[in-house]
């Protein structure tokens, strides 16, 4: 059974389980994320959508120069505590977002954030707003992209205590004929998941 397919059996067996309310012992991301879970993940980004979206980004931005990169980053960061937000609104709104949200949505919280990134580790489209607009200088591009098309990087689990859930993202190369053209970040709900697997979901 899929991880969305699955999703109704993880709600009712959520709704009759204790809830934690207190920090649950921090499970072990890289036996949750197990090969079919990332056949899954690739499944939903090894799309047109997605293909067409981070090849037209680099089409158009092609290989900026750091300074402009750093541009772009600061209007994004700017844009988060205005009222006008043009980069802000336009990343958003673009197809690739819409999709990205859909399929958090579709997920039933399995999926707490996704994005995805262009050539210069910029973001394309993504399921929420990030914290910031470029994505190069952190583990979850220079360990994807920078590597290989084959290169997955999971990171740490992290404790979100707003939520009460554990959270983890996993990074990926995004390719085209195997060369890579972009790099993706999903962050799963390692609870949902951890609470799927042992309903053998």
């Amino acid at each position: 059974m899929s991880i969305l397919k699955s999703a109704a059996v993880a709600l009712v067996l959520g709704a009759f389980g204790t809830p934690a309310f207190a920090e649950a012992p921090k499970p072990d991301i890289n036996a949750l994320i197990t090969p079919s879970v990332m056949k899954e993940m690739r499944h939903w980004m090894e799309t047109e959508i997605v293909r067409i979206s981070v090849k037209a980004q680099n089409e158009r931005l092609k290989k900026l120069p750091q300074a402009e990169i750093d541009a772009l980053d600061a209007q994004w960061v700017a844009e988060r505590e205005s009222d006008d937000k043009p980069l802000i609104a336009a990343t958003l709104s673009n197809p690739l977002s819409v999709y990205l949200a859909r399929l958090q949505g579709r997920s039933l919280g399995m999926y707490a954030e996704i994005f995805v990134m262009d050539q210069n580790g910029l973001n394309v489209g993504q399921s929420s707003i990030t914290s910031d607009f470029w994505q190069g200088d952190e583990g979850k591009f220079q360990k994807t992209f920078d590597v290989g098309p084959d290169a997955v990087f999971i990171d740490e689990a992290e404790w979100d205590d707003d939520a009460k859930i554990w959270r983890g993202q996993v990074n990926f190369t995004l390719t085209e004929n195997g060369q890579p053209i972009g790099a993706v970040t999903m962050e799963v709900n390692l609870t949902e998941l951890q609470r799927r697997s042992a309903a053998g979901a």
